[in-house]
């Protein structure tokens, strides 16, 4: 009687991993608010730009640058998403909505095991460091040959991590 009972708390205990699918998805949703907000800024500067024929030293720049950062916090919000829905499943239940009519599931979110939940989650924080890198790079200045070096070295490094990565997904 004991052991049953000890051992329902303790398979119960798993909705603790709740907390985390509901707080990160709240994470998600704020982060996915606030980027749109972040495009809209930049949409309502550059009509501001074309309806009153004033174009500001550095505009190219501060869009992009805008743009970028939100992208970056999209790329966030969608880690917290797959974290979301991979503890869910992991740890909850199988998610019924995310099937079709014919009992498949989308692969992008189809998550099996904790390591699984981890490739995927490295994969766009990867890609989320990337669209840093380069966000950080609009503004940078280049004073000399070894620092152009250094930022092709950067580039460098980067697509190869990219190439390593896409590589292992065809394994």
């Amino acid at each position: 009687m004991f052991e049953k009972l000890f051992e329902s708390g303790l398979w119960n205990s798993r909705l603790f991993t709740l907390f985390a699918v509901v707080f990160s998805l709240i994470g998600a949703i704020i982060l996915f608010v606030v980027a749109s907000l972040d495009i809209w800024g930049v949409l309502v500067l550059v009509w501001d730009v074309v309806a009153h024929h004033v174009h500001p030293e550095h505009l190219h720049e501060d869009v992009v640058a805008s743009i970028i950062g939100a992208i970056d916090l999209y790329l966030i919000a969608i880690v917290l998403l797959i974290f979301s829905l991979g503890v869910y499943e992991l740890f909850v239940s199988k998610i019924d909505a995310a099937e079709d009519e014919d009992g498949k599931s989308s692969s992008v979110l189809q998550i099996h095991s904790l390591d699984q939940l981890k490739d995927k989650i490295a994969k766009v924080i990867v890609m989320v460091l990337v669209v840093n890198f380069f966000q950080r790079v609009l503004h940078t200045q280049f004073n000399g040959a070894l620092e152009m070096l250094y930022f092709s070295g950067s580039i460098l490094l980067l697509a190869l991590a990219l190439y390593f990565l896409h590589k292992g997904d065809q394994h």
